[in-house]
């Protein structure tokens, strides 16, 4: 039944699995084993993000597209869903029309720049990705009647959703049983979903062609495989999904702006991600996901117990200082690369 479920791609790995049980235990427990506000956030952004990095690892790790567009499919699941809300009210409808309509308008515009671009070199092909990415980028900063230009906008969702929502007396675990609770489970039950559906994908006959394709596309082109179509098409898909992935992030967060769904900061964290847990290996977006927003969320944090421990020696106390996470994220991810070439699943598979 797991072989099934994970479509015949198990971990390959006993380290690999116990780091992936550990995970999904830990997002699928994570209002009842962290407690509080901040935990609970990261672990709904830890959800979103892998599969946000998934879908892109469909396009990059296994098509051999580069893209720099990502983000826009991601805003546009996000944006969607708060206008919806905001024209049609804080029903589940609402969140349903938003989510989907983003979905398919991100699929329409993947296929249209796919269509006409996915015929040149790759460097140009990510160079034309990144220019639609950043028009679209502006015009939703500039149409602020509609999008709320860069204050972006805040809505309201469902009353099954927020905390003052109470579907059971009393607590479970010192957990209030809430519409917060709910929506939490909402967005890891849908991200699971999305996740393993991906996973089926790559490795069904379609998977297998955009990994003849990644390897040698002239080649595949030579046996009667039509690359152009199954580009677009692998780009569609992904497109489809980070829209959703954006969706479900915009009912988490209640509020959508540049910012939050189209920065090019965004776009950099996924390439981050996908490079740390392993291209071509959809349970690299797993581990790189975890990994990257745990680090964003508490190395800061680290980082002062730690300066705080050494006080008094001279030096360390400086290079530990909180301001400089963001530099020591940055030496992280160059020992990644460097110790892991492959990324973390796939030195893990080696066994090297």
């Amino acid at each position: 039944m797991l072989t099934k479920l994970l479509s015949g791609d198990m971990p390959r790995s006993p380290l690999l699995a116990l780091i992936l049980i550990a995970i999904l235990i830990g997002l699928a427990f994570a209002p009842f084993l962290f407690p509080g506000v901040r935990s609970i956030d990261t672990a709904a952004r830890i959800c979103v993000f892998i599969v946000l990095v998934a879908s892109y690892d469909l396009m990059l790790g296994y098509g051999g597209i580069v893209s720099f567009a990502h983000t826009m499919f991601f805003g546009l699941g996000a944006y969607g869903v708060a206008l919806a809300s905001t024209h049609m009210g804080r029903g589940f409808d609402a969140l349903f029309v938003g989510a989907l309509s983003g979905a398919l308008l991100a699929a329409l515009l993947a296929f249209v720049i796919g269509l006409f671009s996915l015929r040149v070199r790759a460097i140009f092909f990510a160079m034309i990705t990144l220019a639609v990415a950043s028009a679209v980028a502006v015009l939703v900063s500039q149409l602020s009647g509609l999008t709320g230009g860069e204050d972006g906008l805040s809505y309201k969702i469902p009353r099954e959703l927020g905390p003052a929502f109470k579907f059971a007396d009393g607590s479970l675990f010192g957990v209030k049983m809430n519409g917060k609770l709910l929506k939490y489970y909402l967005i890891f039950g849908s991200c699971l979903a999305l996740f393993l559906l991906m996973l089926r994908i790559v490795h069904s006959p379609f998977g297998r062609v955009l990994l003849a394709i990644r390897e040698n596309d002239f080649r595949a082109e030579a046996i009667g495989y039509r690359v152009v179509h199954y580009r677009v098409a692998a780009t569609c898909l992904s497109a489809f999904i980070a829209a959703l992935a954006g969706a479900l992030y915009a009912i988490w967060l209640r509020y959508v702006g540049p910012d939050t769904s189209l920065s090019m900061e965004i776009m950099i964290d996924i390439l981050l991600m996908v490079v740390i847990g392993g291209m071509g290996t959809m349970y690299g977006a797993v581990i790189g996901a975890t990994l990257f927003i745990l680090a964003q969320n508490y190395l800061q944090n680290l980082m002062g117990s730690a300066a705080s421990a050494v006080e008094g020696l001279p030096l360390l106390p400086d290079l530990l200082n909180p301001d400089r996470w963001l530099l020591w994220l940055g030496v992280l991810f160059i020992l990644s690369v460097y110790f892991f070439p492959t990324g973390i699943v796939g030195r893990l598979r080696s066994g090297k």
